[in-house]
């Protein structure tokens, strides 16, 4: 129940985000901002998939624990796959959830423009919590999975911190890659592409500081917010006996 109640209260924002996008386009009369509604939809993507991703290794995890029960190789080569290609998926997709934090600069707003800034607030706000909060709501259940998989009971494991901190880091690396170098999710498929222009742009003065320090920030302020929420999430599911 508490993990419905929570998706339902991120559904809800997410409309409210949307809601709040379209209706200062209709109510002030000026163009539609459609990549924030572009980076709202990309920002939900990550969290089917951490379902996808969480039971794919739970199979995994079956599989290596009953390695002699009449398993062929191919049933092992099916279990490491539905493991890896929807994590693998949800990693590459889950920085455009906090990605959203970077709406807060305001470069939809021209000048001129008759649309309040006490409304430009609100709604910015609304679509950086939505991606904050489906970036919480997609990694909580993988965090659970990986306690659940290491069979401990009812205690949350340091290995599932780690887990949940190295994806913390790689998001914030990911956000600073789409933000000053431009790069999408699916620009892995060009990774030589990717390594030229990431050594090239580390190389500008200051630069390699600037993204330390963008990392750190941005890591910091996404923990600070998902380890209380996890916990809360975590001791009502085991004093509700799940």
């Amino acid at each position: 129940m508490i993990v419905l109640l929570a998706a339902a209260a991120v559904f809800a924002l997410d409309v409210y985000a949307v809601v709040l996008v379209l209706l200062r386009a209709a109510v002030y009369r000026v163009h539609l901002y459609r990549p924030m509604l572009v980076n709202l939809g990309l920002s939900f993507v990550p969290v089917p998939l951490s379902l996808v991703a969480g039971f794919g290794f739970l199979l995994f995890v079956h599989y290596r624990s009953h390695p002699l029960e009449s398993a062929s190789v191919l049933e092992g080569v099916l279990a490491v796959m539905a493991l890896a290609l929807p994590t693998c998926a949800w990693l590459l997709m889950f920085p455009n959830s906090v990605y959203l934090i970077t709406e807060l600069n305001f470069s939809h707003r021209v000048e001129n423009t008759p649309v309040p800034l006490w409304y430009d607030i609100v709604q910015t706000l609304a679509l950086t919590l939505s991606g904050i909060a489906n970036a919480i709501l997609s990694l909580a259940p993988l965090q659970m999975f990986v306690i659940i998989g290491q069979q401990n009971g009812n205690q949350v494991t340091v290995e599932s911190w780690v887990f949940s901190g190295v994806v913390i880091l790689l998001g914030a690396v990911g956000v600073y890659l789409g933000r000053y170098l431009r790069f999408n999710s699916w620009d892995v498929r060009h990774p030589v592409s990717m390594a030229r222009k990431l050594p090239s742009h580390l190389r500008e003065r200051g630069k390699g500081l600037e993204a330390l320090g963008f990392v750190i920030t941005h890591a910091t302020l996404v923990a600070l917010l998902y380890v209380p929420l996890f916990l809360f999430a975590w001791g009502s599911l085991v004093a509700a006996g799940l």
